[in-house]
């Protein structure tokens, strides 16, 4: 498998599904609102950005050589 399918696969399944299921525990634990479509729907939405930024962005190989700098040993 290619390196760049593997980490859409990390950023559908460690990004979205994690996220999501972490913010609708938060919710029913918090707020003990009920959970239906509307709610996940919303959940999804939002996690979709962080989950992007996260998996994506910040976890690719050279992120923190672009953000710094090569390092000169």
């Amino acid at each position: 498998m290619s390196t760049k399918f593997l980490r859409i696969i990390e950023f559908l399944v460690i990004g979205v599904v994690f996220g999501v299921v972490e913010d609708l525990m938060i919710i029913h634990f918090v707020t003990h609102a009920q959970i239906n479509l509307g709610i996940i729907w919303l959940v999804f939405l939002v996690s979709l950005p962080f989950a992007f930024l996260s998996e994506i962005v910040v976890d690719h190989p050279r992120f923190w050589e672009n953000i710094f700098g090569k390092r000169k040993d």
